[in-house]
């Protein structure tokens, strides 16, 4: 009876539990994967809020890109990761609404798998020319579509991204042949736009700021309903002829299911904090984006809105995993 009681005692501490004990968080290096390559808009927003989340979290805030399958491979390795906050995905409209409402064997619903933790920026698609192929606007683009045997090809981030769906819209609304050409990511899309190894890309504005403004690069709309705040000088698709078209992307932060709720709160905070730094606003308008904050419970009932919103677009444009 006396070794009965001892023992009860003991598994009654703390001590005798080490399991449920809680780690103390961050507790080692947290890794913010980009599931697109190095270069895009996303992995650009990575790097720029990394180090400053770092200081404020007093530890290490990787950047790691695992770029293929249409964002599915870096997203999955974060749906599969160890849900404590140290794991944490960097994610866009691409991978996380339309490549998962095209892909039918991810193996996990993208909404329930990953928990909203800050929608961070918003990102507007563009339509962006190399300057050798002679247009300077929308109607001069499809113009010279129809006069091109077999069409023009455009490049985009990847099967089933936002830019992939922006090529598709304007070719099922306007009628002119289009050839999709999938990349990995806007980086080497912009890449080859500037080698003219394809004609035009439908790409996110951050990825073309820098080659366009030195002539590199042509662009000639935004994909908006309207025009962008950041840049204000850039026409939309819609005004140039092709009214109702729009696709517009986001950049958000996610973590896997069951990240204990403590976490994702400090992050949440936090992630606030950091975009509400002058110096993070400055660059990122530098980066024609903008910071639009939403807290954990806003941005999982914004990544529903979306999927509600885009399945009939999808359907309808006819976009499947074979580019």
């Amino acid at each position: 009876m006396r070794r009965r009681s001892v023992l009860a005692a003991i598994a009654a501490t703390p001590l005798a539990r080490p399991a449920l004990a809680q780690e103390a968080w961050p507790a080692r290096p947290v890794t913010l994967v980009v599931p697109w390559a190095p270069g895009g808009s996303n992995d650009v927003v990575a790097r720029l809020v990394a180090p400053v989340l770092a200081e404020r979290l007093g530890q290490s805030v990787v950047v790691e890109n695992r770029a293929g399958g249409g964002g599915s491979i870096g997203m999955g390795q974060v749906v599969r990761a160890r849900p404590d906050g140290h794991t944490l995905l960097i994610s866009s409209a691409s991978n996380h609404v339309f490549h998962a409402l095209v892909a039918h064997d991810l193996g996990y619903d993208v909404r329930e798998a990953l928990h909203g933790i800050a929608m961070m920026v918003d990102v507007p698609n563009v339509i962006a020319v190399n300057p050798g192929l002679g247009v300077s606007n929308v109607q001069e683009l499809l113009a010279r579509a129809r006069a091109t045997p077999g069409g023009l090809s455009f490049g985009s981030s990847g099967t089933a991204s936002s830019n992939h769906l922006a090529g598709e819209l304007l070719r099922m609304m306007t009628g002119v042949e289009l050839t999709h050409v999938p990349y990995r990511g806007g980086g080497p899309v912009a890449t080859d736009l500037v080698a003219g190894v394809i004609p035009m890309a439908f790409m996110n504005l951050p990825t073309v700021v820098g080659p366009a403004q030195t002539g590199r690069i042509r662009v000639i709309a935004v994909c908006t309903e309207e025009r962008v705040r950041v840049r204000p000088d850039i026409p939309t698709v819609a005004e140039q002829g092709v009214p109702g078209y729009s696709v517009r992307s986001w950049t958000g932060l996610f973590a896997p299911r069951g990240t204990p709720r403590p976490v994702i709160d400090r992050l949440a905070a936090e992630m606030r904090a950091v975009l509400e730094l002058p110096a993070i606003g400055a660059r990122l308008t530098d980066l024609a984006s903008e910071p639009i904050y939403m807290d954990p419970a806003r941005t999982d009932a914004f990544v529903r809105a979306e999927f509600d919103r885009w399945a009939p677009v999808v359907r309808a444009a006819r976009v499947t995993l074979d580019g």
